[in-house]
């Protein structure tokens, strides 16, 4: 019933952002199994430096793939990225499982793993961008950015009542199964010209080269670079480290490590809600939504470091992490597919991706040394430190903005 009362452009919509959504869904799913079962590894003989090791590689060979990925988005059709993306994945995961412990190819397999979901990300955006009206974009983007940040909450509802095999199990059947789903769902939408390629393509001329570089200058993109940089480091690194955070700085078993993960990061999933609301109720104006998310996000971070009850210390640190999170929530359901009129958006995506996974994965490689060096205080304030920088470059970008309106 009511599907009969929306019109045409609504119903594509719905189907695009639904599909995108469910299958986003699986790829952060499959992300973060290696997160949440951290401390379930480390007591069945892992060891930190290992882990610590073949996450990073996942990270770079991620962020190296939505480079490349994210151009080729431009010129393939969504429904072969997507699939063939999320099918390598399981092999991928399959090989880190089943190949003997701390090998240099099991370590490979997961970080092909990571390839192969970066195939993901900026054709999908592209295809939402290109077959929704505007005043349903922002919407399904957040459908999947949701999705995003939801994969971690349950990553961890599995690790609290399975083993960390049979989390990873439960993650390559559900890859497999979505890439089926996808493929077959694409190509009914195409058929039924609810999905449609090519009504966005940039002239020849335009999309490589200082033309098209020029264009993105233009649109704020090293600004917003900066921002994926900043809120990659958060969303990515951080959480990633978040279960060891609470197991050894505030003193909690691995169990209830897992459970407390799963908890917070359903909250933290929610920020991409609030970060939209909060963008439409300032007058849909990107650049003041995120001075004021990363001004929250400083503060919070702020407090963390200054309480020592453990519980009131993980509240501010979820705060935070929500806060940063909306940061990132407004450059890929707003920004990304407001670029959608240059035909660049799979390949500027990608780019802004790329960043953001380069970053994260030069953190993850300095995180243990630096927790060791300076304690978790320290890196509390590296963090808050980092939001600081946010502002900075949240001001410059609203700065660019009027220059440029003038």
């Amino acid at each position: 019933m009511m599907l009969k009362r929306l019109n045409a452009n609504a119903k594509n919509a719905l189907y695009i952002g639904v599909l995108c959504s469910v299958s986003y869904l699986a790829v952060y799913f499959a992300r973060n199994i290696l997160s949440a079962v951290t401390p379930q590894m480390l007591e069945d003989g892992f060891s930190e430096a290992y882990i610590g090791e073949v996450s990073s590689l996942f990270l770079i060979l991620y962020a190296v793939g939505q480079l490349i990925n994210g151009v080729i988005g431009d010129r393939i059709k969504a429904k072969y990225m997507i699939s063939f993306g999320l099918l390598f994945a399981a092999v991928g995961n399959l090989l880190f499982c089943y190949l003997p412990r701390f090998s240099v190819p099991a370590a490979v397999g997961y970080g092909l793993s990571g390839f192969a979901l970066s195939m993901i990300y900026g054709p999908m955006t592209k295809v939402v961008a290109e077959n929704t009206e505007w005043k349903y974009t922002a919407r399904c983007s957040l459908g999947y950015t949701f999705s995003s940040f939801f994969g971690s909450p349950l990553a961890g509802v599995c690790a609290t009542f399975l083993t960390w095999q049979s989390v990873f199990a439960v993650g390559n059947i559900t890859l497999i199964l979505m890439a089926a789903l996808c493929f077959g769902c694409f190509c009914l939408f195409e058929k039924k010209g609810v999905v449609r390629y090519g009504q966005y393509d940039a002239p020849k001329n335009r999309r490589v080269g200082m033309a098209g570089i020029r264009i993105l200058l233009r649109r704020q993109i090293v600004g917003y670079t900066l921002i994926s940089m900043l809120t990659g480091i958060v969303r990515t690194s951080v959480v990633f480290w978040l279960p060891t955070y609470i197991l050894q700085h505030l003193g909690f078993s691995g169990t209830e490590s897992a459970s407390i993960f799963s908890v917070v990061t359903l909250l933290i999933s929610l920020s991409a809600f609030a970060a939209i609301f909060l963008y439409e109720r300032i007058g849909r104006n990107m650049e003041r939504a995120t001075l004021l998310l990363f001004s929250a996000s400083a503060v919070f971070f702020l407090l963390t470091s200054i309480t020592a009850h453990s519980y009131s210390n993980l509240i501010c640190l979820v705060l935070a992490i929500f806060c940063s999170n909306g940061a990132a929530s407004v450059l890929w359901s707003i920004y990304s597919p407001s670029l959608r009129d240059t035909g660049l958006v799979s390949g500027a995506t990608g780019f802004l991706d790329f960043a953001s996974y380069a970053a994260a994965a030069a953190f993850n490689l300095l995180f243990a040394d630096a927790v060791s060096a300076i304690g978790w205080g320290g890196m509390i304030l590296v963090w808050c430190g980092l939001m600081l920088v946010g502002i900075a470059v949240s001001v410059w970008n609203l700065c660019a903005v009027k220059r440029n309106t003038v």
